[in-house]
């Protein structure tokens, strides 16, 4: 799909105010309503815009640790790829988790209370037999830069 500098402008201003009023879209874009709306109807079709979340302060909700895991599988067939990736979307403890190339096969994300509730879920994912071989503990010990929206600069500069 060919984006021009309005949709790059609807995307860019999206990324940042996922919750903006249409007609104030409309406006920071410079087009009236339809016309605007039209094209994020297109981005959304096209894929470019996959949903819309709030962020929430976890630590408003209460105590809780942020941990990555690199995850490294017994075997690396398809089979067990895909059977690892069903078992990451099935855990809600899990945020989010990326295939790597390199060191490790997977990157994790986890949320969970405390420590202790941590080893019990990465106990719980062992006894599963999901094939993990081995995996390495990195606690966040504070956020520094949280999601942001993509560079766009970066991504569309001709090179």
């Amino acid at each position: 799909m060919k984006l021009d500098a309005r949709d790059i402008a609807i995307l860019r201003v999206l990324s940042t105010e996922g919750r903006i009023a249409k007609t104030a879209l409309a406006e920071r874009v410079g087009l009236s309503p339809t016309p605007c709306w039209d094209r994020m109807r297109r981005l959304e079709q096209a894929g470019l815009i996959e949903g819309y979340r709030a962020e929430i302060a976890l630590k408003k909700l209460g105590p809780h640790v942020t941990v990555f895991v690199a995850a490294e599988l017994a075997d690396h067939t398809a089979a067990r790829f895909r059977s690892f990736e069903d078992a990451m979307r099935r855990y809600d403890e899990v945020v989010a988790c990326w295939a790597l190339g390199g060191g490790f096969d997977y990157l994790l994300q986890i949320v969970t209370r405390d420590i202790d509730a941590y080893q019990r879920f990465i106990d719980t994912m062992l006894d599963a037999r999901i094939g993990l071989a081995r995996y390495f503990t990195y606690i966040v010990t504070k956020p520094v830069k949280g999601p942001s929206p993509p560079p766009f600069e970066v991504l569309l500069a001709a090179g």
